[in-house]
């Protein structure tokens, strides 16, 4: 990947990226995935590091059915943030989708222990669908 520092060449601040996330999030909220995405990976390119694009990015192929996309994303949100439960699930979903049935299997059963309880009921609705 290029060292580029394109928000330098821009000359934008985190204003301009928090703008370009709300016109991605609205897109999301209509539906309109096709269309977020292209944000999200705008965003992804201009600030690598940010888990929460990252995240969302993922999140966004696991519901278009581009689940080698989202395993990509969540893995690389991962790195930036291996505590985060939604992601850790997203890519359980993910795993489970490309066959990874044994991993994808472990990772749900570490989530079926999570302290929030939604992410805890959907893991273990996921051990029970694909055990």
């Amino acid at each position: 990947m290029s060292s580029l520092k394109w928000l330098d060449v821009l000359g934008w601040k985190s204003e301009e990226l928090e703008d370009l996330r709300f016109v991605g999030y609205s897109y999301i909220k209509q539906g309109l995935y096709d269309i977020a995405i292209t944000f999200f990976e705008a965003l992804v390119i201009l600030s690598p590091e940010t888990a929460y694009d990252l995240q969302t990015l993922g999140a966004l192929y696991l519901q278009k059915g581009n689940n080698l996309m989202a395993l990509n994303y969540l893995e690389k949100a991962l790195k930036a943030d291996p505590t985060h439960a939604h992601t850790q699930l997203n890519k359980t979903k993910a795993l489970l989708a490309l066959g990874y049935k044994k991993q994808g299997l472990a990772q749900a059963k570490i989530l079926e222990k999570d302290t929030d309880s939604s992410i805890a009921n959907q893991a273990a609705a996921l051990v029970m669908a694909y055990s």
